[in-house]
């Protein structure tokens, strides 16, 4: 009952002398965990509540006030974007409801994501002739989380928030890997598809960041086509930067994390190695494991069904892709290995160079290289998995973002 608009209204009151609530809103949130709603005021003020559902929700709440008090006014004043103040809580029941500032913009899906790059919406005050032009929305995204992951990582460990190398990050990945095969209910080429990307080790050579650790579209405000926040703060730590990238995959267009990438190669203290988007490829796959395991572990039916019909396209797509591993994509179809090797020939017959060039094109596409990934997940409610474009993943549609887990 307390967690229904009116009663967030009322926290929100209880919690912050002087509100005064005449309107409330909605805002997304993990519906299996929280219940959250914006409430206007008397004053034209806005406020996000946040309230959980359980004890494991409740310490998440406490963990992201915790870190965003590691955020001081000098660590806000290096990133490019804002981040939430909590303003009250109130405890109830055990369980403690938090009231924040509102911040600007709205959250947008992945379809308006890309809408807006290519589309923006214009400023709410035009600027000057001599201002620099506004970046794409894609460059703002890459750049703001080179700065992220530029942070020290004093800033994680002096307030005693998780720090994990490059190896334990792995580790932890295969013991999830377990824990979800003990479920039975995962198909076994996908488990084998998994288990090899972590048995790879050079994939998993790299220096770990100060990472957000729950990125994704719900997560991001965007104001007249300026970033303007990242929310959602409990799982900030030390570890792979891949895990802000896996939310990409579900991208229609490929071009989209390109350009994230690369504007944050520019921005980063640090260049991303190179089998990042591969690490983002594998973990936006797994988080429908995660969402099963997580619906196993607390008995909710609808979760456990959801995770296997997307597991199971998910499974049927990377089979037909022939993928063979996450961020990688299969051989070309075989009319169009025909015509590439027809036009080597036609090559051969007037100019030797223009065949070494078809052949490396050819090569590239076979699958022998490593494609640029595109990430995609919310470690929570997986509801975009897809692979390159997708299909690297082995298609869109169990990644497109048009199946979303439910509770």
């Amino acid at each position: 009952m307390r967690t229904t608009p009116e009663l967030l209204a009322a926290v929100a009151a209880a919690a912050v002398p002087g509100v005064a609530p005449v309107a409330t809103g909605p805002s997304p949130d993990d519906a299996a965990d929280f219940r959250s709603c914006v409430v206007q005021d008397s004053e034209g003020r806005r406020w996000r509540v946040r309230s959980p559902l359980n004890t494991e929700a409740s310490m998440r709440l406490e963990t992201e006030h915790l870190v965003l008090q590691a955020f001081t006014p000098s660590v806000r004043s290096r990133l490019p974007f804002h981040l939430p103040t909590v303003a009250g809580s109130v405890a109830q029941d055990g369980l403690r409801t938090f009231v924040y500032s509102h911040l600007p913009g709205h959250t947008l899906s992945l379809r308006e994501f890309q809408r807006q790059n290519e589309h923006p919406e214009p400023p709410v005050h035009t600027p000057s002739p001599s201002a620099t032009p506004r970046a794409p929305l894609a460059v703002q995204l890459g750049r703001s989380l080179g700065c992220l992951h530029s942070l020290p990582r004093a800033l994680v460990m002096d307030a005693d928030l998780p720090a994990y190398s490059a190896e334990q990050c792995r580790k932890r990945m295969l013991h999830d890997l377990d824990q979800a095969a003990t479920t039975g209910l995962i198909p076994g080429d996908l488990l084998r598809r998994w288990e090899e990307a972590l048995e790879d080790t050079t994939l998993w050579q790299f220096s770990t960041r100060v990472v957000h650790g729950d990125l994704h579209e719900d997560n991001i405000t965007v104001d007249h086509g300026s970033l303007a926040s990242f929310t959602g703060w409990s799982d900030l730590h030390v570890g792979d930067p891949a895990v802000d990238f896996s939310w990409l995959v579900g991208m229609s267009d490929p071009a989209f994390a390109d350009t994230v990438l690369e504007a944050y190669s520019v921005a980063a203290v640090q260049p991303p190695d190179r089998h990042l988007l591969r690490r983002a490829h594998l973990k936006a796959e797994f988080a429908l494991a995660e969402w099963l395991v997580r619906g196993v572990d607390r008995g909710i039916t609808s979760m456990v069904d959801n995770a296997q019909r997307m597991l199971t396209t998910l499974a049927a797509d990377v089979r037909a892709s022939a993928s063979p591993s996450p961020g990688v994509a299969g051989p070309p179809p075989a009319s169009t290995a025909s015509a590439a090797a027809s036009g080597a020939d036609r090559a051969g017959d007037s100019d030797v160079d223009s065949v070494d060039r078809t052949d490396s094109d050819g090569r590239a596409l076979d699958g022998d290289s490593a494609p640029d990934g595109h990430p995609s997940d919310d470690g929570l409610s997986p509801d975009h998995h897809s692979g390159e474009g997708g299909s690297s993943t082995g298609g869109s549609s169990a990644a497109s973002g048009s199946v979303t887990p439910t509770s």
